[in-house]
């Protein structure tokens, strides 16, 4: 779990909520911004902070959708939501072709030095100009961002070779909907993290991360970008059921065994990492348990993980005729239910995290051809 460990560790330590790499679609686009809406309901941010990210993200999914090379880099795509103190900043990154970046860079230092009159000026400018194009060149976009959501851009441009560079484009938004930016600190915005994060993920082919509470709301839509995801890699529908039912099995857990936020934002947030390695989909959650629960689970994933795909069956049936109306535990089933679906043994590690709390993270290995 060495990965998944320091996937996690760094998402708390960054205060990343959640991190998604891969091809940014007109499919998938929804569910991202929808899972930010979710968040921010629970978190009960202001409805303009609200507005403005909404209008951020949107304008960067759109921008990324239609300009970036889909062919040969659409994975390295990024995008990112992660807390501040009083509020969020919102992270997107994609490949561009480095011819571009003096044009992009010299029209990005433009927007951040103009008011937001002369900004719309520019923007009426542009659009009656032949400078604008069928794909919104010249900047629109961008400025289109600065005008809607009312603060300068931080951005960065990584050269990843001699014809394309990676474009970093940030911003965070307190919850009363004022716009901050690193240049107001005096800190040049910087990309290095952003750029670690994504190297990580690639190598060890991390398409999705969530490292926050886990509402129905939310699980929801994790599980829409994976449903996404699995159809744009051309997974067989078989396969993508037993994922999906895993997943509902795992992310109901988390949600229904939580010990509450405010515990959560102290010792511990839930997290969901998702893989796919050649024919294998490697789901790992990690959430709070109560110590006096720790042993208990031990024995279950032991005692499951020592049958067989025949004795999973029997014991899943043995299970369900135990269950009585009068009690909504499902006792053992869940796990049961996982452990038979992805055909696979169930990795899994605690952490003791102090007198009352241990940390418990799991792992679901589901091979599309299990033997």
């Amino acid at each position: 779990m060495d990965i998944t460990r320091a996937i996690h560790d760094k998402m708390v330590k960054e205060r990343l909520l959640f991190v998604y790499r891969g091809d940014i679609t007109e499919r998938n686009s929804l569910p991202l911004i929808t899972l930010l809406e979710n968040e921010m309901k629970e978190d009960s941010f202001g409805f303009v902070g609200q507005k403005r990210l909404f209008m951020f993200v949107l304008e960067s999914l759109q921008n990324i959708a239609k300009h970036g090379d889909h062919d040969k880099y659409g994975e390295m795509s990024l995008v990112s939501f992660s807390r501040t103190d009083d509020g969020y900043t919102i992270t997107t990154g994609n490949i561009i072709a480095s011819e571009n970046v003096v044009h992009l860079k010299k029209r990005l230092d433009e927007v951040n030095n103009l008011d937001i009159k002369d900004i719309k000026d520019l923007y009426r400018q542009i659009l009656n100009t032949s400078e604008f194009s069928k794909k919104g060149g010249a900047g629109l976009g961008l400025i289109e961002m600065a005008i809607k959501t009312g603060n300068k851009l931080d951005y960065d441009f990584v050269p990843v070779n001699d014809n394309f560079s990676y474009f970093i484009l940030s911003k965070t938004v307190d919850s009363k909907g004022m716009g901050l930016n690193s240049g107001r600190s005096g800190t040049p915005f910087s990309s290095d993290s952003v750029v670690k994060l994504e190297q990580l993920m690639a190598k060890n082919r991390i398409y999705m991360t969530w490292s926050g509470h886990i509402s129905s709301g939310i699980g929801e839509e994790v599980l829409s970008i994976t449903e996404s995801k699995l159809i744009e890699e051309d997974v067989d529908s078989a396969f993508r059921r037993r994922v999906f039912n895993i997943m509902v099995e795992s992310l109901e857990n988390v949600s229904k065994y939580n010990p509450g936020r405010e515990s959560e934002e102290k010792y511990g947030m839930p997290v969901a990492i998702v893989r796919i390695e050649d024919d294998k989909f490697l789901l790992t959650t990690g959430n709070l348990v109560l110590n006096d629960r720790v042993d208990d689970l031990k024995e279950k994933l032991k005692y499951i993980n020592n049958h067989d795909k025949e004795g999973l069956r029997n014991l899943f049936f043995t299970s369900l005729s135990e269950q009585s109306i009068e009690t909504d535990s499902t006792g053992n089933m869940g796990l049961i239910s996982m452990a038979r679906k992805s055909g696979s043994k169930l990795i899994y590690e605690f952490e003791k995290v102090n007198e009352t709390y241990s940390y418990f993270m799991l792992t679901v290995r589901i091979e599309e051809n299990p033997a």
